[in-house]
């Protein structure tokens, strides 16, 4: 029995509970469930204005035999609302296999990458150093909760059912002749022919629309993620540290020859900016619901719902493209580092130093006066750190020259970046994947963006 048989046997239980709904009716309403004439249902709309009232009159038409049974005890909500119910969970089964691949590749890379240092920053500021892995496992952190909110969001779906116009099934309660039991069997009934197991047991017109603000809100919750992933491989393109898939035929620029723009990751940025303002759209429809509800709900989430789930596609298909190709330019990073590190490794000369006998006040004044000329040089004359080299001429540092090269290794000024890599793939990044593992293969296949 397929998903729309299933529906009409609906018909069937009506029957049970003693409405008079013959065979006849349901095997006409059978034979029309594709059989649509749209044309007509928008010349009814035209002159009932009102769109579920415009294919009710249209079924009528097609299925005369039935047209006594239509949308009994019934209201518009019952049909648009429990279907957005369906499609929202529909969206989020397509968006999350989506998100799962994205996690995949990016846990790819992270840890491909793990042990590779690059400078890290805060306030946009070179600070200690960090691996290009460790950075894209923050990535990473943030899309598993995205992950996580999604599936919640799904999960907690339930279905509206059947609730009359304000949610308090005073006309199924009629139909039925006051029998409550059979109400509420209907109503458990129909939710599970729809596919859920679970119901919302207190309605107004509509279900509440925090539920819509719930799935935007996670929507909106990856979008903000993505912008940040992708707004920090645009600053480290510009650094030309890492950079987005560029194809060999691809124009940066149609004015500047050279450019490689980052025309993928600035894609993402601007849909995911789109996608982070719908949060507020959702919480204003939620907010401005008056008692049992209001009909300016309507045309703002027939563009809300689904530009969400739309942006949303997009960027992770983008995303996911992107995550196939990240290129790393090493030589470039240990360019940069040994610009930084020089300074960053005074605390560890130092020590050096006392370990030597030195004197720390001593130790911390010369480096003190030789750093802020290494800086003058860099800021003042555009020139090289030269700190190391003015360390290695001054005989005061004579007991640890020997150990410079061993002090200045990047390798050494990492920490557990690339055990926390390999930690946080194991421990939570593995069970993600496997969970979608059954869908990867597909999902995971090469993106072919057409720009």
């Amino acid at each position: 029995m397929d998903q729309h048989q299933k529906r009409f046997g609906l018909g069937c239980m009506f029957q049970e509970l003693g409405l008079d709904i013959t065979e006849e009716q349901i095997s006409e309403l059978q034979g029309a469930v594709h059989d649509i004439d749209f044309a007509a249902a928008a010349q009814h709309e035209r002159a009932v204005r009102h769109d579920v009232m415009a294919h009710v009159h249209t079924l009528a038409e097609r299925c005369p035999r039935a047209a006594p049974i239509l949308h009994l005890g019934a209201t518009s909500c019952y049909v648009g609302d429990n279907t957005d119910l369906i499609v929202l969970r529909h969206g989020l089964e397509l968006l999350l296999p989506r998100l799962a691949a994205v996690i995949s590749r990016l846990a790819a890379f992270a840890d491909e990458f793990k042990s590779l240092p690059i400078l890290g920053f805060t306030h946009l500021q070179p600070a200690q150093l960090t691996t290009v892995g460790k950075r894209a496992s923050l990535w990473l952190s943030d899309l598993m909760m995205d992950e996580r909110a999604l599936s919640r969001v799904k999960n907690d779906l339930r279905f509206r059912g059947v609730k009359g116009t304000t949610g308090t099934q005073a006309s199924f309660l009629q139909l039925f002749k006051g029998d409550s039991a059979k109400v509420r069997a209907l109503d458990k009934r129909v939710s599970e022919l729809a596919g859920f197991d679970k119901r919302y047991l207190v309605t107004g017109q509509t279900y509440s629309r925090k539920v819509d603000l719930e799935v935007i809100s996670a929507l909106s919750g990856l979008g903000a993620t993505v912008h940040k992933m992708c707004s920090d491989i645009r600053i480290l393109a510009s650094r030309k540290e890492i950079e987005e898939p560029f194809e060999s035929s691809q124009i940066g620029s149609s004015a500047m020859p050279y450019k490689r723009n980052p025309m993928r990751s600035e894609r993402c940025c601007a849909l995911a900016r789109h996608l982070i303002t719908l949060h507020g759209n959702a919480a204003h429809t939620l907010a401005a619901q008056w008692l049992e509800r209001t009909l300016d709900d309507s045309a703002n989430r027939r563009l809300t719902l689904a530009q969400a789930f739309l942006a949303a596609d997009a960027t992770l298909l983008t995303l996911l493209n992107i995550c196939q190709g990240l290129v790393v330019y090493p030589k470039v990073i240990e360019r940069h580092i040994a610009q930084e590190l020089p300074f960053m490794a005074t605390e560890n000369i130092i020590m050096a130093m006392v370990q030597c006998g030195g004197d720390r006040q001593v130790c911390h004044e010369k480096i003190r006066v030789l750093s802020q000329q290494a800086g003058a040089v860099v800021k003042q004359e555009g020139r090289d750190n030269d700190l190391i080299e003015r360390i290695r001429s001054d005989s005061y540092f004579q007991p640890i020259i020997s150990q410079l090269d061993r002090i200045l290794d990047a390798s050494t000024f990492i920490g557990r970046a690339a055990e926390q890599v390999t930690e946080f793939i194991e421990e939570e990044v593995k069970p993600i994947i496997s969970k979608y593992s059954a869908v990867l293969s597909e999902v995971e296949k090469p993106v072919a963006l057409n720009i």
